[in-house]
């Protein structure tokens, strides 16, 4: 007999977040679950090959083998570089001459 194990496959967007739970066969990979998840069916513009996979915030590949209580995570593009928003701000700071102006 196949050892069961349960996980959780999450998705989430700006005003919406999806969990399901599932059970599913032991040896059973990232991709896998999330195929069995049917997240696919209500978000089809996921894309493995794209987004990036997760099990509890940390960066995964489709191909692991989950464990029992895995969740996985589907994140979603970034709409900005942090790094170039906060690069932004800072030239914005120095143009912008904040604070101490004259009385």
């Amino acid at each position: 007999m196949t050892e069961i194990i349960n996980i959780e496959v999450v998705y989430a967007l700006p005003n919406e977040q999806i969990l399901l739970k599932k059970s599913v066969p032991a040896g059973t990979t990232v991709a896998g679950a999330i195929q069995a998840s049917g997240v696919f069916d209500k978000h089809p513009e996921i894309d493995l090959a794209a987004n990036k996979l997760g099990i509890f915030g940390k960066l995964t590949k489709p191909d692991a083998v989950l464990r029992d209580k895995d969740r996985v995570e589907i994140y979603r593009p970034l709409i900005a570089d942090p790094k170039e928003v906060r690069r932004k701000r800072a030239e914005e700071g120095k143009v912008m001459k904040k604070g101490g102006g004259e009385i």
